[in-house]
This record gives structure tokens, C-alpha cells and sequence, in this order.
């Protein structure tokens, strides 16, 4: 009997899947692969919000695959070993997996194919699995790949995309196939108190209910901190758990200005992909240099501890690290305004920022993290790379009642409405009966000294 191996990576669900179909159509017995991959935890990667996440959605995908006869081979170690072993104990002709964009997803995919080949096997990469559109399936007349949002998403609305595939009727497994156990959440320490549940089926569940009852609002309410009017689909998104051509595909059946703002921001996350695909160091490296000397954690110890803890007394950038704290996700106005913060207001390298971010976001996403904290700290795409974002304004705008900030930081929660985000304007035993930090910094000389530090 022919045999088949999917290597499953950032693509943890069965429901639009090319290359499980594709597999499923070349041979008779399939064997769906999973590689705890030693090199993800030495980068470190592997972190406990994003293992737990990833402990439920192997779970889940090992459970949907037995109710249709099969089951998931998890194997531990160097993905290379691992991969040829099990295409050696199955004697499977082909492996089949999504491509992937970062750089070292490029590298994994030589060395698989050379390797394979070596064995006179093939290995088949699928494109548009990870994204909905593949990187470098757009682009400009006059260059690789998209370095501006706005044209890109004039391409990108256009294009024919494919109709999502459904799961599998049945996957069978060639008998025999040792696998390690599968991870347990709470087997796992350090995991963020609210971190959410992972998994195809909460995936869908929860798409379900914001296709019905949320996406309508989404223009109107996504940068609305207190109401939380967002989809929470990107850890899903990250691990593969929801298609992402899926996502669209439903988004563009509902008809409401909600949903077509809700798929540009779906555009967004191609975007960034495509940009990391052409420019992989751009996951460390500036992607327009403005010859920036920024503070170091040496130079800003203090200054950045705070910032990590919630302490900087600035509420709505308080209120947001200590969302991402317990929750392992932040809101995407908060994540703009803490990032700005750091990196404008304190004027500290962004690289910084973003390996915090990493640490402890379960939808960790190098293309998209990397990328938007390059975009607001002024050294990425954005085409005005001076803009600040106050603290204070963006409070008033996004939080005008204060809801989101007395959430997340309630030494102020006795503070009424607005005055929230101005607690240091208190006086006397006002000011003295709670515990809160004054500002880390004033505001009009962190601008004029970034100012003076971005002139040439």
C-alpha cells in the first residue's frame, strides 16, 4: 500500500487543509506528523502561553482524526530525524506540508527536500495554506513583493481565492507507528491566568459566534478597548487551528461594512507575510534603518521594567501589559499604544519590545509582531515613521469612560470616568489614597528628545 506523511506545522486542523487532501488523494494510508521541534525552543520560541495553546490544539487534532479512524504521530526532537524516521518505519513515498515564510521555515524546507530526495523521496510544499494569499503570488510592476499597505490591499481584494476544502471523511494510518504522548496543559507551568483555550473546534466555535453576533460592529467598535469588539481569531490564526482563506471566505458572505473592514485586517496579516518572505531579517533587522541610537536594557533597566510590569504611570499602557500578562493576548489599540510608548516616548530599541511580546503572546507571530512593532517604532512600513501615539489622548478616545484602565488596573478603579487616564492630576488626599506610580516620564520632553534624536 502507497503511503503518505503530512508534516504539520503552523496548520493544526483538518478542515481546509491541501496538503492532508493531497495526500489523502496519492495514497492509500496517510500518516499525519507532528515535530516538537528541538530548534523552536532553542530560538526560544517554546514558551508556556504558546505551548499550552499548542497542547490543545494537538489534542484537539488528535482527537478529530480518531473520530474518523486515525490518529496524530507526535515525535520530539530534531524535525529532521524525526521526519526521516517516520517516513522510513512507513516507507511513505511523499511528504506533503504547508509553506511556510520565515526564514527559518525556508531553511526547514531545503533541507527536508534535499534529504528526501537523497532517499528518492519527494516533498510537496503548499502554498496559501498559512495565508490566504501565498507570498509572492502578488506583485508589484516594478518590484518583488509589497513594501505599502494600501496598493497591496487593491491587488489582494481582487484576487480569486480558492474555495475552502472540507475535513476528511477518513484518514487511514499505517499500524505500528510509535508516537511520543501528546503535551497537557497543565503539565505546563507559567502559563498566563486567562490565556484562552486552543483547538480546531474552539477555533470554529468562535468564528461561528462572531460571524453572527460580532463582525457587524467591527468597524465601528475594534479599537474600542473597554467594549473588547474583536474577534480574538489570531491565536487560532497563528497555530493554523481556523483557515485563514476560510476566514475570508465566510467574512465576505456577511454583508456589512463590519465584515469588509474585518477582512482588510485579514489583509494585513498577508501583508506582513509577504513583506517577511522577501525580507526574513527584517524579523530582526530595521527594514528602513533611520539611523536610530536607541536606549539599550542597560541604558533603561528601570525604565523598561516598568514598562513590563504595568508601571510606568501611564494607566491605558499600565492596562494593557497587564492584559497581556494574565491573558497571554492584548487588544490591538493597546498593543499600538504600549508599543509607541516604548519606543517613541522612551526611545527604546524595539527589538526589546517586541521579544516581551513573543514571551508571552499566544498569537507570537514573528511576520506580524515583528513587522507591526517595526511599523509604529518608525523603522518599517508605515509611511510616516515619526508618528507618536500620547497615552493620554489615545486613552481618552479609546477608553472615555475609563472601563478598560479601572479592568486592568485597579488601584484606580474608585477614580471616576476620564479622570482615569490623568490620575497624577489629584491633589492632596485625593491623590494620596491609592497606590500608583506617578509618570515614568513627562511627555512634551520624551517628544522633544525624540524629536532632536530623529533629526539628521
Amino acid at each position: 500500500m502507497s503511503v503518505s506523511v503530512v508534516l504539520f506545522t503552523s496548520d493544526l486542523r483538518l478542515r481546509d487543509h491541501p496538503p492532508l487532501r493531497a495526500a489523502l488523494a496519492s495514497a492509500d494510508e496517510v500518516v499525519p506528523l507532528f515535530v516538537l521541534d528541538d530548534a523552536v525552543a532553542h530560538a526560544g520560541f517554546a514558551v508556556p502561553n504558546r505551548r499550552a495553546f499548542l497542547a490543545d490544539c494537538l489534542t484537539d487534532l488528535d482527537a478529530s482524526l480518531r473520530e474518523r479512524g486515525g490518529r496524530l504521530v507526535l515525535r520530539s526532537g530534531d524535525v529532521y530525524a524525526a521526519v526521516r524516521e517516520v517516513v522510513l518505519e512507513s516507507d511513505a513515498d511523499e511528504v506533503h506540508m504547508s509553506a511556510g515564510v520565515s526564514g527559518y521555515a525556508g531553511r526547514r524546507e531545503e533541507r527536508l527536500r534535499r534529504m528526501l530526495e537523497a532517499e528518492g523521496r519527494r516533498l510537496y510544499a503548499h502554498d496559501a495554506v498559512i495565508t490566504t494569499v501565498a507570498p509572492g503570488a502578488l506583485t508589484p510592476a516594478d518590484a518583488d513583493y509589497f513594501a505599502v499597505f494600501t496598493p497591496y490591499w487593491r491587488r489582494w481584494e481582487q484576487e480569486r481565492q480558492r474555495t475552502p476544502l472540507a475535513a476528511p471523511r477518513s484518514v487511514h494510518v499505517p499500524d505500528g507507528l510509535v508516537s511520543d504522548p501528546l503535551p497537557r496543559r497543565d503539565e505546563i507551568a507559567g502559563i498566563s491566568p486567562a490565556l484562552a483555550a486552543g483547538g480546531e473546534s474552539e477555533g470554529r466555535r468562535l468564528i461561528a459566534s462572531w460571524l453572527s453576533s460580532g463582525i457587524d460592529a467591527y468597524e465601528e467598535g475594534h479599537d474600542d478597548l473597554a467594549g473588547d469588539a474583536t474577534s480574538r481569531l489570531s491565536p487560532h490564526l497563528h497555530f493554523g487551528s481556523l483557515s485563514p482563506a476560510e476566514a475570508v471566505h465566510r467574512a465576505r458572505q456577511v454583508d456589512s461594512a463590519g465584515a469588509r473592514a474585518f477582512v482588510r485586517q485579514l489583509c494585513w496579516r498577508d501583508f506582513h507575510h509577504q513583506v517577511l518572505a522577501a525580507r526574513p531579517d527584517t524579523s530582526h533587522l530595521d527594514y528602513r534603518p533611520r539611523d536610530d541610537h536607541w536606549r539599550s536594557e542597560a541604558d533603561a533597566s528601570e525604565e523598561i521594567e516598568a514598562w513590563k510590569r504595568g508601571l510606568t504611570g501611564y494607566p491605558v499602557v499600565d492596562a494593557g501589559m497587564r492584559q497581556l500578562s494574565q491573558e497571554g493576548w492584548m487588544h490591538n489599540r493597546a498593543r499600538l499604544v504600549t508599543a509607541s510608548f516604548l519606543t517613541k516616548t522612551l526611545y527604546v530599541d524595539w527589538r526589546i519590545g517586541a521579544r516581551h511580546f513573543l514571551d508571552l503572546l499566544v498569537d507570537g507571530d514573528i511576520a506580524n509582531n515583528q513587522l507591526n512593532w517595526q511599523w509604529m517604532a518608525g523603522t518599517g512600513t508605515d509611511t510616516r515613521p515619526n508618528r507618536v501615539l500620547n497615552p493620554v489622548l489615545q486613552g481618552k478616545r479609546y477608553d472615555p469612560d475609563g472601563r478598560y484602565v479601572r479592568r486592568w488596573v485597579p488601584e484606580l478603579a474608585d477614580l471616576p470616568g476620564a479622570a482615569v487616564h490623568e490620575p497624577w492630576k489629584l491633589q492632596g488626599l485625593d491623590r494620596a489614597r491609592f497606590e500608583y506610580p506617578d509618570p515614568l516620564v513627562d511627555l512634551a520632553d520624551a517628544r522633544a528628545r525624540f524629536k532632536e534624536a530623529r533629526t539628521p
